[in-house]
């Protein structure tokens, strides 16, 4: 039996610019998991989870490759991740086999309702980890994170998979989304093969694990309301050419931005950092202004009002729309009046920390200006 587990994921900066490729975002791995156990089986599959109220779906193969009966699937992450893998194995040579997996997560409360931390990201990371572990292949967080990003752009998700590059990389990390196009160019070039694009250079892709000051510390709000990114994403992709090139300046400021709060953690300053977070929150503020998207709603405001009485840096995370809110303190500051005063207004702190994959586990795709 193999079990393999992935983090989830906060955005602290450069939301929605970082759906452009070479603009910078900061994101970090939170001690929160989605852990896949997969066993190995003889002539047909299973997977199971809580996504299918804990039902066993029997998934075998037709003509060599993965099949699952589409009027049952509710696994597509984990499906077109399963059938990614298994076409770069038998590139490698590799004679495939069944197993079942099942899936657990820690990614929602009890109640079922997610916290914005990322689990389609974390659900693949595992799911390809579990695999290639089953076939005894040593993989590196690069490997993890352009096999999942192929699965998610097989899927035409819009988003700019830095929850993928958290999962792989775990930490703190800088990083920017790489060119699309190239990317799906190469895959529609039927004479390349997935080890070989893998094995390639991504434009503008930048992976680079950050180490945060010693005195840094993070807290999570979640407002209890969930939000869909692929959706808020929409809007303002359709928003932007009404924007009359407020876009652009938005691209060039949060680029700025960023860059300045990475350049704050090289130089170990908490006020830098604080800083940053705080004109980014400004920017994004700008956006939902100008585009009319709801980005940081009324019970994100009221916890960033609240952090920052107490010598916070807040901003929500993510997409925003809901879900959780951000606070960068000095870890001498007093937190828990904050705490109290968020309970107060139906905010929940999320006791996470921050998640580090030990540093012989990956390679940075080191960050260029």
């Amino acid at each position: 039996m193999i079990k393999a587990s992935a983090p989830g994921k906060l955005y602290i900066a450069g939301e929605y610019a970082v759906l452009e490729p070479g603009h910078p975002a900061l994101i970090v791995a939170l001690d929160q998991f989605i852990t896949v156990t997969l066993k190995e089986a003889d002539k047909q599959g299973s997977i199971c989870s809580s996504y299918s109220n804990g039902i066993s779906i029997p998934w075998t193969r037709k003509n060599g490759k993965f099949f699952i009966d589409e009027r049952e699937n509710p696994f597509s992450y984990i499906t077109k991740s399963v059938t990614l893998v298994e076409q770069y194995l038998q590139e490698l040579g590799f004679n495939l086999k069944y197993f079942d997996l099942t899936i657990e997560s820690e990614l929602d409360n009890k109640d079922g309702r997610k916290y914005g931390l990322g689990s389609s990201g974390a659900v693949t990371i595992a799911t390809i980890k579990a695999i290639l572990t089953l076939y005894k292949i040593d993989y590196t967080s690069e490997l993890l994170y352009k096999l999942a990003a192929i699965t998610h752009l097989s899927l035409n998700s819009n988003g700019s998979f830095g929850d993928l590059a958290a999962s792989s990389y775990g930490g703190w990390i800088a990083y920017s989304c790489f060119e699309k196009e190239w990317v799906l160019e190469e895959l529609d070039n039927k004479k390349n093969k997935i080890n070989d694009l893998i094995s390639k250079d991504w434009p503008k892709l930048r992976i680079q694990p950050l180490k945060a000051p010693q005195d840094l510390r993070l807290l999570i709000g979640w407002t209890g309301s969930p939000a869909s990114t692929t959706l808020l994403v929409d809007q303002i992709n359709d928003e932007q050419n009404e924007m009359n090139g407020f876009y652009k300046q938005f691209l060039e400021d949060s680029y700025n931005c960023v860059m300045w709060i990475i350049d704050a953690f090289n130089e170990k300053d908490i006020n830098k950092i604080q800083q940053g977070i705080r004109i980014n929150r400004h920017l994004l503020k700008s956006l939902a202004s100008k585009s009319g998207v709801d980005i940081e709603t009324d019970a994100l405001t009221d916890l960033c009002t609240i952090a920052e009485e107490y010598s916070g840096a807040a901003k929500s995370s993510g997409a925003g729309g809901g879900d959780c809110g951000i606070v960068l303190f000095n870890q001498q500051a007093e937190i828990l009046p904050m705490i109290t005063a968020w309970r107060n207004k139906g905010i929940v702190d999320l006791p996470l920390q921050v998640y580090k994959e030990k540093e012989t586990d990956y390679k940075p795709i080191i960050w260029e200006d």
